[in-house]
């Protein structure tokens, strides 16, 4: 019997023991937070982790501290993704992402808990966070079928023809989230990029990134197909740079970057002509979203075609 083995076996025996003499102590089980990466959940490729805090500085967990290389196979797994998810009808897109809202509703207290913790709030308004975050799911995943009636258009043209130009998705999105709200914020930026039929890559927030880590547990046990959105947490400007600079990225979210940052990732981005979004200071996260993110992602495509005689 290993030591780990035996180790649990004891603690078992002195639980049984306890609950047999009455006492309500328990053995502690710790979560352990993983990556979200193609479907799976791989601990970091450095094996490193930090520690977590809430917001008074208690230890809340250990979340892996991911690397270069956990960026590049994200971005792997993203592009792997892409033909499938950008090729399914936008009806199907948008039923999955209400899949989404449904599951997150079911953990809702459990989102609570990690919510209150990390942006100390009271459970009250935890709760109100969460519920805000699960109706802009679903509210995006309404725009599933209808973003292409805003985005699209029947252009006129000098001659005997149709000329349509019709939205799609841009690619792989790197996504970093705001540091400042760890559920509302987080879902505001996911769920535009992947409606629309992008890809995602997306760096938790640094300070506060068990949410999403546990927003990867429920996207994998939904009908989302792995590697459509992937999750990595750790120090936001050493995963930012490796895919800001990534030639296989398309465009960049840059929510959760400082000035300093995204002036350096603006820079690197450049070098492939990413789109970039640029982070927009004092953003309410709990005000209308409005269809900036909805738009930003898109590519128009237009088609001539011949008029009948």
């Amino acid at each position: 019997m290993s030591d780990a083995t035996a180790n649990g076996a004891n603690g078992a025996a002195n639980a049984a023991g306890n609950t047999g003499r009455g006492a309500a102590a328990r053995l502690s089980v710790l979560k352990t937070y993983k990556l979200f990466v193609g479907g799976k959940f791989p601990r970091s490729e450095s094996g490193r982790v930090y520690e977590v805090a809430d917001s008074k500085g208690n230890w809340l967990a250990n979340a892996p501290l991911s690397s270069r290389k956990d960026a590049r196979d994200a971005v792997v797994a993203a592009r792997k993704a892409f033909p499938g998810w950008s090729g399914a009808t936008a009806y199907n897109r948008g039923q999955i992402l209400y899949r989404v809202a449904e599951m997150l509703e079911g953990r809702r207290e459990q989102f609570t808990a990690e919510v209150a913790a990390a942006e100390g709030l009271s459970k009250t308004r935890a709760a109100a966070r969460v519920d805000a975050a699960v109706d802009r799911w679903v509210w995006y995943a309404g725009w599933s079928d209808k973003v292409a009636q805003i985005a699209g258009a029947a252009n006129p043209v000098a001659g005997p023809y149709f000329n349509l130009s019709t939205p799609g998705p841009t690619g792989i999105v790197a996504v970093l989230a705001p540091d400042t709200s760890s559920f509302l914020g987080l879902v505001s930026v996911i769920a535009p990029v992947i409606v629309t039929g992008n890809t995602a890559v997306v760096v938790a927030s640094e300070r506060a990134p068990l949410p999403a880590l546990s927003l990867g547990e429920v996207l994998a046990t939904s009908d989302l197909p792995g590697g459509v959105v992937n999750i990595l947490s750790g120090r936001t400007a050493e995963i930012a740079a490796p895919l800001a600079a990534h030639q296989d990225v398309n465009a960049i979210d840059l929510a959760g970057a400082d000035a300093a940052l995204a002036k350096e990732l603006e820079t690197a981005a450049a070098d492939n002509l990413k789109r970039v979004l640029r982070p927009q200071a004092g953003t309410d996260w709990a005000a209308d979203p409005g269809t900036e993110r909805l738009l930003a992602f898109l590519e128009t495509k237009t088609v001539w075609h011949p008029m009948g005689v």
